[in-house]
């Protein structure tokens, strides 16, 4: 067993017990987790995009993912993020063999996190994960809300 098969395993008994817990409050502290990562990392930009892209260049250098890209819409409140072949996919794929549907995504948290740390945006939330293990892609929808004034703003994003 390798290291990066090491760490997966313990986080996919780390999500499966959020998952199951009764109170339901730890499930909403998981968007720390995969954070230090890129809090380590000096990532610089004056605007969404340019934080996202900063995120990206660091993700990719660390052979975290192969590639990712990104995508802002829905009213500028919907980030979506698209991984491939990222390291954290072997701990999807137990999870749903698992039949629990995977709710972190830690690549993802590494993201939000600098939106909030380098532009102060008010809020940000993981709405959705999606897996392809057939093609090794997934695809995450986040919440982005710059300030006060844009939450609560509503959009179709199956439209987008």
């Amino acid at each position: 067993m390798n290291s990066i098969e090491y760490c997966n395993d313990i986080m996919v008994r780390l999500e499966e017990l959020l998952f199951h817990e009764l109170s339901g409050c730890a499930h909403w502290k998981v968007e720390l987790v995969g954070v230090d990562f890129i809090q380590s990392r000096e990532i610089k930009g004056d605007t969404a995009e340019q934080i996202v892209q900063s995120c990206i260049k660091e993700i990719k250098a660390a052979g975290l993912v192969k590639d990712m890209d990104y995508k802002i819409g829905g009213k500028g409140i919907k980030l979506e993020l698209t991984i491939k072949d990222c390291i954290h996919l072997p701990k999807e794929k137990k999870l749903k063999a698992d039949g629990v549907k995977p709710y972190i995504c830690p690549i993802t948290n590494m993201v939000l996190d600098q939106l909030i740390e380098k532009l102060n945006f008010e809020t940000t939330y993981l709405a959705r994960v999606q897996i392809d293990e057939n093609s090794g892609k997934c695809k995450t929808i986040s919440a982005i809300y710059e300030d006060e004034s844009k939450i609560g703003l509503v959009c179709d994003w199956s439209k987008q």
